[in-house]
């Protein structure tokens, strides 16, 4: 059993696939990082404020006497404007990937064409003629 698994983790595609997987969570990383530290403050500057802090308060909340506001409802739309801004990113990248990966496959020689069988007339001339031929 211990090698049945083996030869079916060392099969070339789900290495790849693994391969793919984590270099596909380091990508998703650094297109956040990016997303938060670049993007983020810099649509932040239209709204005069911290872009991924962008909510609307649905109910406010009780601040207690340390400050802390405690039950306020709120949509946090400026994280998922964020989210789908990263979502966006890495969908565009991953396109151009499979694009190039595509692009370098080696195209495929079309298949030759079966040859074409007789024609309809050309089958009823044939019916005809052994008709023909019976009489």
């Amino acid at each position: 059993m211990l090698k049945e698994f083996k030869d079916f983790a060392m099969k070339g595609n789900l290495v790849d696939i693994a391969v793919g997987f984590v270099m596909g969570a380091a990508f998703k990383q650094v297109v956040t990082s990016f997303t938060g530290g670049i993007v983020s403050p810099l649509i932040g500057l239209l709204f005069d404020t911290d872009f991924k802090s962008l909510k609307w308060i649905v109910k406010e909340g009780v601040a207690d006497a340390a400050g802390k506001v405690s039950g306020e409802v709120a949509v946090l739309y400026g994280d998922f404007l964020t989210n789908v801004i990263d979502f966006i990113i890495v969908a565009f990248v991953m396109f151009l990937i499979v694009k190039g990966v595509n692009a370098t496959k080696k195209k495929e020689e079309p298949k030759p064409e079966a040859p074409k069988g007789p024609s309809q007339e050309d089958l009823l001339a044939e019916i005809r003629d052994l008709l023909a031929k019976k009489k």
